[in-house]
């Protein structure tokens, strides 16, 4: 009686394209809710938005955006309530708007700048240690596979005769085998101090932060944020634009900035697929998943405020330059990062001939 290790035993390594996945079932997952409903009564002409004449109190009509004036009915507080409403006023957004705005008061820079200036902070104060260590434990976990592999044949020896001698079955066999070898695996986790699930923190604090900032960008854009002088920092971001969207609280028409990022996160995963040699069933699936919501991501894209998009473009921008320094020798070494078998001295050179030989030179 023998046990295959290979089919019971999973592998760390799959933790890359778990995290992967993870991060983007999140994101598809926040896509169906009611974040998007006030947006597509927006109706832009070459003019910039539509406004509104809404009766008050006193028989006077005062002038905003139909758009604006549905979101900050929204969150009020007499409104229906529901989970987006919590986050849209919840401390972490509101924290997210003083950011954003100590950042625009702080250097004077046009809105367009602040974002792009705060996201690249963000991304390399936060993101960018968080993802060096996430490769430091997955180079950790990688080297100890050889190891693994060789706690997993003998104990598959040990199990196969222990079953023999007390006539166990093959149930018995198996759990009996796993339950040892989770153990050991456990043990040797413990003992290098990098269990999987470290590799994970990235996620935890990627998304949340992606989110928050995201939230506290649609309030600032719709006049839903500080109700005291809501209107003024929309109208700031109003004209607070550049070159093909001068206007942040409005729809990219030309959805240059919603193409961009569908085409920047599809690039960021066909590196993580192009460094995968053999991938298994599961990372196979993750790829193709998150390749789907990359290009979901276009269409919704198109039905946020520029600012958002803006927001998104420079963080995907970001983590692919994030993406490609990790994969620098010189880098990885100034981050302690392990050298690991499958490391490469000429990692970028390997990227564009894998990348020429599957889409350029194929036929």
């Amino acid at each position: 009686m023998r046990l295959t290790a290979s089919t019971e035993l999973e592998l760390p390594l799959v933790w890359e394209a778990r995290v992967l996945g993870s991060a983007l079932a999140h994101m598809l997952c926040r896509l169906g809710g009611r974040w998007l409903r006030p947006l597509p009564v927006l109706q832009l002409g070459a003019q910039g938005p539509q406004f509104a004449q809404v009766p008050s109190g006193g028989g006077e009509r005062s002038s905003a955006p139909v758009w604006a004036v549905a979101s900050v009915s929204a969150v009020s507080p007499g409104g229906a309530g529901g989970w987006y409403e919590a986050l849209a006023t919840s401390a972490p957004v509101r924290g997210a708007e003083e950011l954003l705005l100590g950042a625009h008061d702080a250097t004077g820079l046009p809105w367009w700048s602040t974002v792009v200036l705060t996201t690249v902070a963000l991304r390399s104060a936060v993101t960018l240690p968080l993802a060096a260590y996430q490769h430091y434990i997955l180079a950790k976990v990688e080297n100890l596979q050889p190891e693994i592999k060789n706690i997993a044949s003998h104990l598959n020896q040990e199990v196969a005769i222990r079953a023999h001698q007390l006539g166990w079955s093959k149930r018995v066999a198996r759990l009996t085998y796993l339950k040892n070898m989770r153990r050991l695996v456990s043990e040797l986790y413990v003992r290098d101090n990098c269990h999987p699930f470290k590799a994970t923190v990235l996620v935890w604090i990627q998304i949340p932060m992606w989110i928050f900032m995201s939230v506290a960008l649609r309030n600032l854009s719709t006049g839903a944020a500080h109700a005291e002088a809501g209107f003024s920092v929309q109208e700031q971001l109003a004209t607070g634009g550049v070159l093909w969207f001068p206007d942040l609280t409005a729809l990219d028409s030309t959805w240059i900035l919603p193409v961009s990022v569908g085409v920047i996160n599809l690039l960021i995963i066909e590196i993580f697929a192009l460094q995968k040699i053999g991938m298994s069933r599961f990372q196979t699936y993750a790829t193709y998943f998150v390749r789907a919501v990359s290009v979901l991501m276009i269409p919704v894209a198109a039905t946020v405020p520029s600012s958002i998009v803006l927001y998104w473009l420079c963080s995907s921008f970001m983590g692919l330059s994030q993406n490609l320094l990790l994969r620098s020798p010189r880098f990885r070494q100034l981050c302690r990062i392990p050298v690991t078998k499958g490391d490469s001295d000429t990692p970028y050179k390997d990227l564009f001939a894998a990348f020429y030989a599957k889409f350029i030179s194929r036929k």
